[in-house]
């Protein structure tokens, strides 16, 4: 597959994502489960001015998930997936104007979400989901594809790799020409490398030092590495100390070519991205 020029500006549904510079994504978990915020945001309201604030924080994204994929998460039916995240898709489409990504492996909650006024798929399973490369491909809109082996409750139990930089990067390359073949153009593709999920401490730093590889891949790449255990091992903090660390990480994903960052702290995280570009942008 050989290496793709991407225009900058990205469909997602009615609205445009501009990939010239970097963007930040805020997740909107509304789960009861989720790793740093379970059950803060599963009310409506509340979801709904959290997602407020973080877009006059300067996210142009917002990542609603109703399942949460942290080692050792429960599964949800999709009936229940479904009752958590179209509510809040729903309330921010009609308030709001920023695009919202669906953070879902599940075709029946792509298929309603698009419905609702989604603009982007962010799947954790890359559609290997029954029916979803389908389903992704019917709502003709961007798919970001992560790479994970196994399942969130499995998924950390002695992962391991001969390289893990050449799996990570044949393992997305297999997902793109599935979706492909699916009918969903690589136009439309984001990859992320998965930090955090089926890696140790290992694999996830010496993927991190090595993302730059994955441009070979000619497409965007997301980084979601907020408030995640490889910042705590490395600092030895707990989730709620993690922020100094989690903007380390988003300064050096940035220059390591990163287009979005998926974030829990939007403001902070906003601040890095217009310091790094204010001093790109002197003589």
């Amino acid at each position: 597959m050989s290496v793709m020029h991407y225009p900058n500006r990205l469909p997602c549904g009615s609205r445009f994502l501009d990939l010239a510079r970097p963007q930040v994504m805020g997740i909107l978990n509304v789960t009861p489960d989720s790793f740093s915020d379970g059950g803060r945001f599963g009310r409506r309201d509340a979801a709904l001015r959290h997602a407020e604030a973080m877009v006059g924080a300067g996210a142009s994204l917002i990542d609603v998930g109703g399942e949460s994929t942290r080692p050792g998460a429960r599964a949800v039916s999709p009936v229940e997936e479904l009752e958590r995240v179209a509510p809040i898709i729903e309330a921010i489409a009609a308030e709001l104007d920023v695009i919202i990504s669906v953070d879902t492996s599940t075709p029946a909650v792509m298929r309603e979400a698009a419905r609702l006024g989604v603009g982007l798929i962010n799947d954790v399973r890359s559609l290997q989901r029954d029916g979803a490369l389908d389903a992704a491909a019917d709502s003709g809109l961007p798919v970001c594809l992560m790479h994970m082996r196994g399942e969130p409750t499995t998924m950390q139990q002695n992962p391991e790799y001969a390289d893990v930089l050449v799996e990570v990067r044949d393992f997305l390359l297999e997902r793109m020409a599935a979706c492909v073949a699916a009918g969903i153009a690589l136009e439309r593709l984001i990859l992320d490398p998965g930090f955090g999920f089926a890696k140790t401490q290992e694999h996830n730093l010496k993927l991190f030092k090595h993302l730059q590889s994955l441009h070979a891949l000619g497409r965007p790449l997301l980084v979601g590495v907020s408030r995640k255990s490889m910042i705590g091992r490395a600092l030895g903090r707990e989730v709620g100390e993690r922020l100094s660390g989690s903007l380390a990480l988003a300064a050096l994903a940035i220059t390591k070519g990163a287009h979005i960052l998926r974030v829990h702290d939007v403001p902070e995280t906003v601040d890095v991205v217009r310091m790094l570009a204010a001093v790109e942008a002197a003589e």
